[in-house]
């Protein structure tokens, strides 16, 4: 495999992508060469820079017949958690920046989206349905014990009476129990929370800066406590490395409070195809050849197939057997498929004040 030319002048700690390859829009990209100086230069830790961007809109609305949801809020544009396997690393291509370490290092915060959330299912003609975080990069991303952003757009769905999904892998989740647990109790939440591994060396090579995975059989822990229905997310399995792990994730998922469990095999989409090449090319090299061939057995004999209906399950023989194998071991541990609906009867504007109070 060819590696991707990295900046020796960068100084990596606990980073997924170890490039910074051009994005697909742009109309140059930059090589390095030799000027024939040997003049030494300093080397400078890359660290993750959080700017804010003021959005005119928050939910966006989604008609792709491979998700269970209409609409989708993301609190944040791109991810520090770093995984180096993420679909959504493609999307930072639209600011200009790279899916690489652009991504998980240059993250963009919607410091107004809990206003503009209420302002949006405060509009006349609003018609309730479940609003799905995480849906692209994670809400609660190490950035959100600071800003709080997610916390306050759930506030907002909370007295709304607004049904929620959510979608994390991120510890911080657990701060917000006290919402999570009030909006579970009226059966308005539902939480999805992604486990790839439980070998905590390999995790911390592809989600180098995502909760371990023994914190993530806690956070199941706290949320099922706290009464909030869990749905444990093997996603995505990645032949050869994690594949043989599935049954053994839902197992220890299923005893530490998950009720329900879904399943994705590894999906490679767009600039995350080279990104991943190259992460087994520094990690897993004996194995790299083996992995993208099991990869491809799934996907028509390509790294990637984007079509609705196939991209999410693959095809073959490959990904008929991974397909068994999971709702085998779904039924034997008493998962199901999916949680209960989530309840969009209560919803109604907050009392404001000066609003007149209701005799019954």
């Amino acid at each position: 495999m060819t590696r991707l030319p990295r900046n020796p002048d960068e100084i990596l700690r606990a980073r997924g992508a170890d490039a910074r390859p051009a994005a697909r829009f742009e109309p140059y990209c930059a090589e390095r060469e030799h000027d024939g100086w040997d003049i030494p230069t300093e080397q400078s830790l890359l660290r993750t820079e959080v700017a804010e961007e003021r959005a005119r809109s928050i939910i966006t609305r989604n008609r792709s017949p491979d998700v269970p949801f209409d609409r989708s809020v993301n609190p944040y544009r791109g991810c520090e958690h770093g995984c180096i396997y993420c679909f959504a690393r493609p999307s930072h291509a639209y600011l200009g920046l790279s899916p690489g370490l652009d991504f998980e290092t240059r993250i963009t915060a919607k410091p107004n989206a809990p206003d503009l959330l209420a302002a949006e299912i405060g509009r006349r003609g609003y018609a309730v349905a479940p609003i799905a975080f995480g849906t692209n990069t994670d809400p609660y991303q190490p950035v959100e014990a600071r800003l709080g952003i997610m916390r306050a757009c759930l506030r907002v769905l909370h007295d709304w009476n607004h049904p929620v999904a959510l979608v994390t892998r991120g510890a911080t989740v657990l701060r917000d129990l006290d919402l999570l647990g009030a909006m579970a109790a009226r059966g308005q939440v539902a939480v999805g929370v992604s486990i790839t591994t439980l070998d905590a060396d390999l995790a911390r090579q592809m989600e180098p800066r995502a909760p371990t995975p023994a914190t993530r059989l806690r956070m199941i822990a706290g949320l099922a406590g706290a009464g909030v229905p869990v749905r444990v997310m093997v996603a995505p399995v990645i032949p050869v490395l994690t594949e043989p792990e599935l049954e053994r994730i839902m197992q220890a998922a299923r005893d530490a409070g998950a009720t329900a469990a879904s399943m994705i095999p590894l999906r490679l989409p767009l600039e995350v195809a080279p990104l991943f090449r190259d992460w087994l090319d520094r990690h897993h090299p004996g194995k790299a050849t083996h992995v993208m061939a099991r990869v491809q057995a799934m996907r028509g004999g390509r790294d990637n197939d984007p079509r609705f209906g196939n991209r999410m399950r693959g095809e073959g023989p490959e990904a008929d057997l991974l397909h068994q194998r999971f709702r085998l071991a779904r039924k034997r541990l008493g998962l199901e498929r999916v949680l209960a609906p989530l309840d969009c009867s209560r919803f109604a504007r907050p009392p404001q004040a000066g609003d007149q109070l209701s005799l019954f």
